[in-house]
Protein backbone atom coordinates (compact mmCIF):
# COMPACT_ATOMS: atom_id res chain seq x y z
CA UNK A 1 0.00 0.00 0.00
CA UNK A 2 0.98 3.66 -0.04
CA UNK A 3 2.45 3.59 3.49
CA UNK A 4 4.78 0.73 2.49
CA UNK A 5 5.85 2.62 -0.61
CA UNK A 6 6.64 5.69 1.50
CA UNK A 7 8.73 3.66 3.93
CA UNK A 8 10.70 2.17 1.05
CA UNK A 9 11.21 5.66 -0.38
CA UNK A 10 12.34 7.03 2.99
CA UNK A 11 14.73 4.12 3.46
CA UNK A 12 16.57 5.11 0.28
CA UNK A 13 16.64 8.75 1.41
CA UNK A 14 18.01 7.76 4.82
CA UNK A 15 20.85 5.77 3.26
CA UNK A 16 21.69 8.65 0.94
CA UNK A 17 21.51 11.13 3.81
CA UNK A 18 23.95 9.00 5.81
CA UNK A 19 26.52 9.49 3.05
CA UNK A 20 25.88 13.25 2.96
CA UNK A 21 26.20 13.61 6.73
CA UNK A 22 29.38 11.54 6.77
CA UNK A 23 30.80 13.82 4.07
CA UNK A 24 29.76 16.99 5.93
CA UNK A 25 31.07 15.70 9.25
CA UNK A 26 34.36 14.65 7.72
CA UNK A 27 34.72 18.06 6.06
CA UNK A 28 34.27 19.87 9.38
CA UNK A 29 36.67 17.52 11.22
CA UNK A 30 39.41 17.84 8.58
CA UNK A 31 39.03 21.62 8.32
CA UNK A 32 39.36 22.00 12.09
CA UNK A 33 42.36 19.67 12.09
CA UNK A 34 44.11 21.53 9.25
CA UNK A 35 43.72 24.86 11.04
CA UNK A 36 44.04 23.69 14.62
CA UNK A 37 46.73 26.32 15.28
CA UNK A 38 44.00 28.94 14.77
CA UNK A 39 41.29 27.06 16.68
CA UNK A 40 42.66 26.65 20.16
CA UNK A 41 39.63 24.90 21.64
CA UNK A 42 39.85 21.13 21.17
CA UNK A 43 36.08 20.59 21.00
CA UNK A 44 35.41 22.60 17.83
CA UNK A 45 35.31 19.38 15.69
CA UNK A 46 32.48 18.06 17.94
CA UNK A 47 29.67 18.87 15.42
CA UNK A 48 31.58 16.89 12.79
CA UNK A 49 31.91 13.82 15.02
CA UNK A 50 28.24 14.08 16.00
CA UNK A 51 27.30 14.20 12.32
CA UNK A 52 29.31 11.01 11.71
CA UNK A 53 27.47 9.36 14.62
CA UNK A 54 24.11 10.36 13.12
CA UNK A 55 25.24 8.91 9.78
CA UNK A 56 26.03 5.55 11.43
CA UNK A 57 22.61 5.47 13.13
CA UNK A 58 20.93 6.30 9.83
CA UNK A 59 22.31 3.15 8.20
CA UNK A 60 20.37 0.59 10.30
CA UNK A 61 17.36 2.93 10.27
CA UNK A 62 17.26 2.92 6.48
CA UNK A 63 17.74 -0.85 6.32
CA UNK A 64 15.01 -1.41 8.91
CA UNK A 65 12.58 0.89 7.09
CA UNK A 66 13.16 -1.03 3.87
CA UNK A 67 12.65 -4.34 5.67
CA UNK A 68 9.33 -3.17 7.12
CA UNK A 69 8.12 -1.99 3.72
CA UNK A 70 8.65 -5.54 2.41
CA UNK A 71 7.58 -7.62 5.39
CA UNK A 72 6.28 -6.01 8.56
CA UNK A 73 6.45 -7.03 12.17
CA UNK A 74 5.47 -5.25 15.36
CA UNK A 75 8.95 -5.75 16.73
CA UNK A 76 10.66 -4.11 13.75
CA UNK A 77 8.17 -1.29 13.62
CA UNK A 78 8.69 -0.56 17.29
CA UNK A 79 12.47 -0.63 16.79
CA UNK A 80 12.11 1.79 13.89
CA UNK A 81 10.12 4.22 16.04
CA UNK A 82 12.83 4.14 18.71
CA UNK A 83 15.60 4.73 16.16
CA UNK A 84 13.70 7.65 14.65
CA UNK A 85 13.30 9.19 18.10
CA UNK A 86 17.02 8.78 18.84
CA UNK A 87 17.88 10.33 15.48
CA UNK A 88 15.56 13.26 16.08
CA UNK A 89 17.24 13.99 19.44
CA UNK A 90 20.72 13.72 17.92
CA UNK A 91 19.84 16.00 15.04
CA UNK A 92 18.33 18.67 17.27
CA UNK A 93 21.56 18.62 19.30
CA UNK A 94 23.62 18.80 16.11
CA UNK A 95 21.58 21.72 14.73
CA UNK A 96 22.01 23.67 17.98
CA UNK A 97 25.77 22.95 18.06
CA UNK A 98 26.34 24.00 14.46
CA UNK A 99 24.49 27.28 15.02
CA UNK A 100 26.39 28.31 18.16
CA UNK A 101 29.75 26.92 17.03
CA UNK A 102 29.56 28.95 13.81
CA UNK A 103 29.36 32.15 15.84
CA UNK A 104 31.95 31.00 18.38
CA UNK A 105 34.47 29.85 15.78
CA UNK A 106 34.19 33.13 13.86
CA UNK A 107 35.12 35.08 16.99
CA UNK A 108 37.92 32.62 17.85
CA UNK A 109 39.43 32.88 14.36
CA UNK A 110 39.41 36.66 14.43
CA UNK A 111 41.28 36.69 17.74
CA UNK A 112 43.88 33.98 17.09
CA UNK A 113 44.57 34.98 13.48
CA UNK A 114 45.49 38.47 14.66
CA UNK A 115 48.01 36.99 17.10
CA UNK A 116 49.53 34.66 14.50
CA UNK A 117 49.94 37.40 11.93
CA UNK A 118 51.46 39.70 14.55
CA UNK A 119 54.22 37.14 15.19
CA UNK A 120 55.15 36.99 11.50
CA UNK A 121 58.90 37.40 11.07
CA UNK A 122 59.50 37.25 7.33
CA UNK A 123 58.60 35.12 4.31
CA UNK A 124 59.46 31.44 4.83
CA UNK A 125 61.28 32.32 8.02
CA UNK A 126 62.01 29.48 10.44
CA UNK A 127 60.98 31.73 13.32
CA UNK A 128 58.01 30.67 15.39
CA UNK A 129 54.74 31.96 13.96
CA UNK A 130 56.01 32.69 10.44
CA UNK A 131 55.54 29.37 8.65
CA UNK A 132 51.83 28.98 9.57
CA UNK A 133 51.08 32.39 8.03
CA UNK A 134 52.81 31.49 4.76
CA UNK A 135 51.07 28.11 4.61
CA UNK A 136 47.70 29.71 5.33
CA UNK A 137 48.08 32.36 2.64
CA UNK A 138 49.25 29.84 0.04
CA UNK A 139 46.56 27.28 0.83
CA UNK A 140 43.65 29.74 0.90
CA UNK A 141 45.12 32.01 -1.80
CA UNK A 142 44.72 35.07 0.40
CA UNK A 143 46.78 37.91 1.81
CA UNK A 144 46.49 39.53 5.22
CA UNK A 145 43.65 39.17 7.70
CA UNK A 146 40.99 41.39 6.14
CA UNK A 147 42.91 42.08 2.89
CA UNK A 148 46.45 42.72 1.64
CA UNK A 149 46.54 46.25 3.13
CA UNK A 150 46.83 44.72 6.62
CA UNK A 151 50.53 44.19 5.92
CA UNK A 152 50.97 47.95 5.55
CA UNK A 153 50.21 48.29 9.25
CA UNK A 154 52.17 45.23 10.32
CA UNK A 155 54.09 45.77 13.54
CA UNK A 156 55.95 42.51 14.00
CA UNK A 157 59.49 42.51 15.37
CA UNK A 158 61.22 42.45 11.99
CA UNK A 159 58.37 43.05 9.59
CA UNK A 160 58.23 46.84 9.37
CA UNK A 161 57.56 48.40 5.99
CA UNK A 162 59.61 51.22 4.62
CA UNK A 163 57.58 53.82 2.72
CA UNK A 164 59.85 53.62 -0.30
CA UNK A 165 59.53 49.82 -0.55
CA UNK A 166 56.04 48.66 0.29
CA UNK A 167 55.85 44.86 0.11
CA UNK A 168 53.79 41.94 1.33
CA UNK A 169 55.08 38.41 2.07
CA UNK A 170 55.91 36.38 -1.03
CA UNK A 171 53.29 33.82 0.07
CA UNK A 172 50.74 36.41 -1.11
CA UNK A 173 51.98 35.95 -4.71
CA UNK A 174 49.87 34.10 -7.24
CA UNK A 175 51.42 30.83 -8.36
CA UNK A 176 51.61 31.74 -12.04
CA UNK A 177 53.92 34.70 -11.33
CA UNK A 178 57.27 33.07 -10.57
CA UNK A 179 59.11 36.39 -10.41
CA UNK A 180 56.75 37.95 -7.87
CA UNK A 181 58.44 39.47 -4.81
CA UNK A 182 55.36 40.86 -3.09
CA UNK A 183 55.65 44.36 -4.56
CA UNK A 184 52.49 46.35 -3.90
CA UNK A 185 53.02 48.23 -7.14
CA UNK A 186 52.15 44.99 -8.98
CA UNK A 187 48.81 44.14 -7.41
CA UNK A 188 47.79 41.92 -10.32
CA UNK A 189 50.42 39.41 -9.11
CA UNK A 190 49.04 39.26 -5.57
CA UNK A 191 46.09 37.71 -3.78
CA UNK A 192 44.09 40.61 -2.43
CA UNK A 193 41.31 38.96 -0.44
CA UNK A 194 41.83 38.47 3.30
CA UNK A 195 42.40 35.05 4.92
CA UNK A 196 39.89 35.55 7.74
CA UNK A 197 36.86 35.75 5.48
CA UNK A 198 37.97 32.80 3.35
CA UNK A 199 38.55 30.52 6.32
CA UNK A 200 35.30 31.61 7.97
CA UNK A 201 33.47 30.83 4.73
CA UNK A 202 34.94 27.32 4.66
CA UNK A 203 33.86 26.57 8.21
CA UNK A 204 30.52 28.29 7.70
CA UNK A 205 29.86 26.12 4.64
CA UNK A 206 30.48 22.94 6.63
CA UNK A 207 28.31 24.04 9.56
CA UNK A 208 25.48 25.30 7.35
CA UNK A 209 25.58 22.08 5.33
CA UNK A 210 25.13 20.02 8.49
CA UNK A 211 22.41 22.37 9.77
CA UNK A 212 20.39 22.09 6.54
CA UNK A 213 20.79 18.30 6.51
CA UNK A 214 19.42 18.16 10.06
CA UNK A 215 16.35 20.22 9.14
CA UNK A 216 15.53 18.15 6.05
CA UNK A 217 16.16 14.86 7.84
CA UNK A 218 13.95 15.86 10.76
CA UNK A 219 11.03 16.39 8.39
CA UNK A 220 11.71 13.09 6.62
CA UNK A 221 11.87 11.22 9.92
CA UNK A 222 8.57 12.65 11.10
CA UNK A 223 6.96 11.59 7.82
CA UNK A 224 8.55 8.13 8.11
CA UNK A 225 7.21 7.80 11.67
CA UNK A 226 3.74 8.79 10.44
CA UNK A 227 3.89 6.23 7.62
CA UNK A 228 5.03 3.57 10.07
CA UNK A 229 2.16 4.46 12.41
CA UNK A 230 -0.38 4.25 9.56
CA UNK A 231 0.97 0.84 8.61
CA UNK A 232 0.61 -0.38 12.19
CA UNK A 233 -3.01 0.75 12.32
CA UNK A 234 -3.84 -0.77 8.97
CA UNK A 235 -2.71 -4.25 9.93
CA UNK A 236 -4.09 -6.09 12.94
CA UNK A 237 -1.60 -7.46 15.44
CA UNK A 238 -2.20 -11.08 14.48
CA UNK A 239 -1.46 -10.36 10.79
CA UNK A 240 2.15 -9.46 11.50
CA UNK A 241 4.84 -12.05 11.00
CA UNK A 242 8.08 -11.83 12.87
CA UNK A 243 11.21 -12.18 10.77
Amino acid sequence: NFACFLLMFFSVLFLGSAALLAFGGGFVILTCKNYDYLLQESFFPLPGWLAVLVAFVLLPTGILAFSISVRSSRYHQGALMHLLLVLLCLQVSLAVLTHFYSIWMAAELKSTMGQVFYQYNGTYSVASGSRPVDVLQEKLECCGIQNYTDWLNASGASWNFKPEKAQVPRSCCKEEYSGCRGDLHQLEQLFQEGCLRKLQDQLWFGMEFLFCCCLVLSVLELLAAASNGILMRQRPFHDFRFL
